[in-house]
């Protein structure tokens, strides 16, 4: 914030602010920075994973997705370095995918997975703003419903047993995992269909490829989890019996619909445009 506020101080203190938005570039530069910064984004998401780790699943829903709105909205009237924002982007989806290989802590791996679809969302920004706001929605129905399973289960070692007790909440949480990778023909799989088409008219082939590439590898991360969710049989324990039925079931179930079928409804209603 602090960097933040000194880049404008300067900018504003040069004639005037909107005479000197396009001229002097360091400044700018520094104020994305800072931008970046405050929405956890690498090569500058150093506090993000630390600040998580210590949070419970509620407030880790707001900062993945109620926190990184206005920093979003002030980059996309700022987008004017190209080359700036593809390392960016690169490095968001290159760090993001080592840094989720061989992670315990569930808040860790949807931190990197949050670093991994902000890079996306970045992309969008460039592009297209229409594919932004679909993509954060998308991304926001996803992690809300995987915040509201997940509830006091913070640790992979945690998770698998409730899941082999309550066979509805895996069959959910599998789905919504599946979702957040991008795995057609599920809801997760759309904004991401988007982005690539746009990126493919504007000729970024080399850039279309290290971010398939890289997102591949979150693909193999979140299909590790599922898969092994699906054929351990872990012993059931009593205070996880007690947690799963302390759960929302009507709520969870009608965001996981949501989750599943808007993928059809958006593709029925594309085609009929």
């Amino acid at each position: 914030s602090m960097i933040l506020m000194m880049s404008i101080i300067m900018m504003m203190w040069k004639l005037n602010f909107y005479s000197t938005l396009y001229m002097n570039y360091n400044l700018i530069l520094i104020m994305n920075l800072s931008l970046l910064l405050k929405m956890g984004m690498a090569p500058v998401h150093f506090w993000f994973p630390e600040v998580l780790e210590g949070l419970s699943w509620n407030k880790c829903m707001l900062m993945l997705t109620w926190q990184k709105i206005t920093p979003m909205v002030l980059l996309m009237y700022n987008m004017k370095f190209n080359l700036f924002f593809s390392i960016i982007i690169i490095s968001g989806v290159t760090i993001s995918s080592m840094m989720s290989m061989n992670q315990v802590s569930i808040r860790k791996m949807m931190v990197y997975s949050s670093i991994n679809h902000m890079s996306w969302m970045l992309m969008s920004m460039m592009l297209e703003k229409t594919i932004w706001i679909l993509y954060f929605i998308i991304y926001s129905i996803i992690t809300l419903n995987i915040c509201l399973m997940l509830k006091n289960i913070f640790y992979l070692n945690q998770l698998f047993p409730m899941l082999n007790i309550n066979p509805n909440m895996k069959m959910f949480f599998m789905l919504n995992f599946m979702s957040l990778s991008g795995i057609p023909p599920f809801l997760g799989f759309l904004p991401k269909w988007m982005v690539i088409q746009t990126m493919i008219e504007n000729n970024m082939f080399m850039l279309t490829i290290i971010m398939i590439a890289f997102t591949l590898i979150m693909i193999y991360v979140y299909m590790r989890i599922t898969m092994t969710s699906l054929i351990m049989n872990l012993n059931q324990t009593l205070w996880m019996l007690k947690l799963s039925l302390k759960m929302n079931q009507m709520t969870i179930s009608l965001i996981n619909f949501i989750s599943m079928m808007s993928i059809f409804l958006v593709t029925i209603m594309l085609n009929m445009i």
